[in-house]
């Protein structure tokens, strides 16, 4: 294989290439080979017909594509690799010649990796919030602890705000039953403002067994059929019952922690919610601290980087729809549009984060961030714990190369967030300036 000329120009390479003969016929007779049992001619049984006669019928150079894709990889092994070519994708077939004497020369044509120069990425002044829990917070974690350990008590007497009432309805419009508005064995909050506004105040003085018509107008801005027009409701109410919240107190803090009093209770909380919040912020400071240095980066960034980005953005949001019982297709058209629409969706984030991607391959280069065996075994045997298999299947199933480059990339990110400046959030008063 001879390699007779490349030339780059801003993010493309053109390559031509003279392939031998003897690799261009290996891979001809491979193609032929698969082709032949599709192939039937007249006077043989079919994949049985002579390759001398394909060629006769359809053209002496009928397999010639397909045999070339037969040799790609050594071809691209010559052209590209060998030539210290950075190729992002597959390059593709610009043109082919075959000459009289049966040489073929190729024109490749693929995208590069592009040239990145790094702008300020040390030292670089980054917004970090400062972790704060309220004493709002702490109330409303003890509340929601209250009400995972409340009990429910059925009374007999008319219901009243607060209480839960299990109710039958259907909605009439001028005598007419409408869609969605019919209920069986509903457990209607009063007071919690889930029904249409007035409702829940006429359930009010309800006891169980009672049934009353109640008279609503449906707001303005409601579904469009009902928008504005008044209905009526039939109600039954089946039963009341009440939510015994109970109260706050050092029992409390008892039955529902291992502490011994509330205040022991409440400090636990604040400290548990502190350690959150300050994980949320430490993680938003570090995407900040990223993203600002890949603003600061100068890249004109090809577009097979950005496609590949956006393939792996698409691949992980249709896994987290599938645990979730989705496909990509049903959730496409259930936002109303279908997968072109949510791949330009997905695009803006691609960009940033194929900028971002080459920025951090950038800094490692620019600094020399190596990673130690021991660093990669010590990951793998993580992974293994993490899901649960053998040290050995985690070596089969994850190439050595991408742990590598993964660790590097933490270390470009550190590198980063350990030299940023944190500095205060501005006040609104001075955003809206």
């Amino acid at each position: 294989m001879n390699v007779k000329s490349i030339e780059k120009k801003g993010n493309e390479a053109t390559i031509v290439v003279e392939i031998d003969k003897e690799l261009m016929e290996s891979g001809v007779q491979k193609a032929y080979m698969k082709a032949r049992k599709n192939i039937m001619i007249p006077g043989f049984r079919k994949g049985k017909a002579p390759r001398k006669m394909i060629e006769a019928m359809y053209g002496a150079h009928v397999f010639y594509e397909d045999g070339l894709e037969e040799i790609f990889p050594e071809v691209y092994e010559e052209a590209v690799v060998k030539q210290d070519v950075k190729a992002v994708g597959r390059p593709s077939l610009a043109d082919l010649q075959i000459s009289d004497d049966n040489i073929v020369t190729i024109t490749l044509t693929t995208e590069t990796y592009p040239e990145v120069t790094l702008g300020d990425y040390k030292g670089i002044e980054v917004e970090k919030a400062e972790a704060v829990v309220t004493d709002e917070q702490v109330e409303a974690e003890l509340d929601r602890m209250a009400q995972n350990v409340a009990s429910t008590e059925t009374v007999e007497r008319a219901a009243e705000m607060g209480d839960t009432a299990n109710i039958d309805f259907e909605g009439f419009d001028n005598g007419v039953p409408f869609e969605g508005g019919k209920g069986e064995g509903f457990d209607l909050k009063l007071g919690s403002g889930s029904f249409v506004p007035g409702f829940e105040e006429q359930v009010v003085g309800m006891a169980a067994g009672e049934e009353k018509d109640v008279d609503i107008t449906f707001p303005a801005d409601y579904k469009a059929d009902l928008a504005g027009k008044p209905v009526v409701f039939h109600v039954k109410v089946n039963k009341v019952t009440v939510t015994n919240v109970p109260a706050k107190d050092d029992e409390f803090a008892k039955d529902v922690s291992e502490f011994e009093t509330l205040d022991a209770l409440k400090a636990d909380i604040r400290a548990k919610a502190l350690e959150n919040a300050q994980k949320q912020i430490n993680s938003a400071f570090e995407q900040a601290c990223v993203e600002k240095a890949a603003e600061n980066t100068t890249v004109d960034m090809p577009k097979a980087l950005v496609e590949a980005e956006l393939d792996n953005q698409m691949e992980r949001f249709g896994y987290q729809l599938q645990m979730s019982g989705y496909s990509m297709d049903a959730y496409a058209k259930m936002m109303g549009g279908d997968m072109a629409t949510m791949r330009n969706a997905f695009r803006p984030a691609a960009e940033k984060q194929a900028k971002i991607n080459v920025t951090l391959a950038k800094i490692v280069e620019t600094e020399g961030v190596t990673v130690s065996e021991d660093e990669i075994n010590a990951e793998l045997e993580s992974m293994a714990k993490q899901y649960d298999l053998e040290l050995e299947k985690i070596k089969e199933m994850v190439p050595v190369e991408e742990i590598k480059t993964s660790l590097e990339t933490r270390k470009a990110v550190k590198l980063i967030v350990d030299a940023a400046v944190a500095v205060a959030p501005k006040k609104e008063e001075e955003n809206k300036e």
